[in-house]
């Protein structure tokens, strides 16, 4: 597992600032980090957080130019970069009437864009794992010899899938998310403690 990165805030005696290869200013650059380790932490690419942050904090559109100057990227990085980000829906590619090339602007509605990464990733693959389990529970079932508690152990991890797809559906709707369902799938099975004659 990816750890993060904490800096804690404070720079240890005799060693310089946390600073981007790029003009950030040392505040904006620890930000930018700070954004990039949470991002890859979460299983993106760190510099996709990076790239979001910067244009989130400059609150203007930057050109793929200024986003490779300030962050060191590579033109081709970032134009993969920027192109996810578009499809999330987290950057939006933008053109003022005077410009010749384009820029891009960070999504600034922070539920929106947390619903649209929601909405492409993980919704679509909480539903492979339900449609996996539900399979599964039918092979099993076909199958006439698979121990009665396996199939009810079977049948709770699909229901656990169900209630985790309801949720995210249900945030996507709606922006709030309830796990209610989701830990009440295991309620009802004993704990170890409980099993143990008194």
């Amino acid at each position: 597992m990816k750890g993060y990165l904490w800096t804690g805030g404070v720079t240890p005696p005799g060693t310089e600032p946390l600073t981007a290869p790029g003009a950030l200013a040392p505040w904006e650059a620890m930000a930018v980090e700070a954004v990039g380790n949470v991002i890859e932490f979460w299983g993106f690419k760190r510099n996709q957080g990076r790239v979001w942050a910067l244009l989130y904090l400059r609150g203007e559109p930057l050109t793929a130019g200024e986003i490779e100057r300030e962050l060191d990227l590579s033109k081709g990085g970032v134009s993969m970069l920027l192109r996810d980000l578009e499809r999330w829906g987290v950057v939006q590619r933008v053109r003022q009437p005077q410009d010749t090339v384009w820029r891009y602007a960070a999504e600034t509605d922070l539920v929106r864009m947390v619903t649209h990464v929601i909405e492409e990733r993980e919704a679509g693959f909480v539903s492979r794992i339900r449609a996996d389990l539900s399979e599964a529970r039918r092979l099993a079932q076909e199958a006439g010899e698979v121990a009665s508690e396996r199939l009810q152990r079977l049948e709770k991890m699909a229901t656990l899938s169900e209630h985790v797809e309801k949720a995210i559906r249900l945030f996507i709707k709606t922006a709030r998310l309830d796990v209610g369902g989701v830990l009440g799938a295991f309620r009802d099975e004993p704990g170890p403690s409980s099993k143990k004659s008194r």
